[in-house]
């Protein structure tokens, strides 16, 4: 009889110390999809149709270009580079341009006017950047094809 209990003893299972990693892999699943379903949704910005011509592309620093749009109906808007363009109007347009540049002013300050846009509209809004003291400023374009 003594055998028999010792025996008993010998077959119970020890705790085992393992994570089981199942549940964390659904999670990471899940998460991979939703990022991968809502990545494309924030690259979208405003649609402005860029004139076409031939230019040398600019160097991009570090830190992302102060962008300032023109919209086919005349609107502005003002991308300071977290890519949220703000409707602002000329006065709102260059406080906020030299609240960005007042740090780095050496920063990129670029036009991204659409190519419906009067061409003095464009001109206004680059004379107000230079009054502002931008001391550069550049204008966007869509590559040739």
């Amino acid at each position: 009889m003594n055998v028999s209990s010792r025996g008993s003893r010998a077959n119970r299972r020890k705790p085992m110390a393992e994570i089981n990693v199942v549940p964390y892999i659904d999670v990471s699943l899940v998460l991979l999809v939703i990022f991968m379903i809502t990545s494309p949704l924030l690259l979208t910005g405003v649609n402005v149709d860029l004139p076409r011509a031939e230019s040398k592309t600019i160097e991009l620093s570090k830190e992302p270009p102060v962008v300032v749009t023109i919209q086919a109906n005349g609107e502005l808007l003002l991308d300071t580079g977290n890519h949220a363009d703000v409707p602002v109007n000329a006065n709102t347009l260059r406080d906020g341009v030299l609240e960005a540049v007042k740090d780095k002013p050496d920063r990129p300050v670029l036009i991204r006017g659409d190519k419906s846009v009067e061409y003095g509209k464009v001109i206004t809004v680059m004379a107000s950047l230079k009054q502002a003291g931008v001391p550069s400023v550049g204008l966007m374009t869509q590559p040739e094809k």
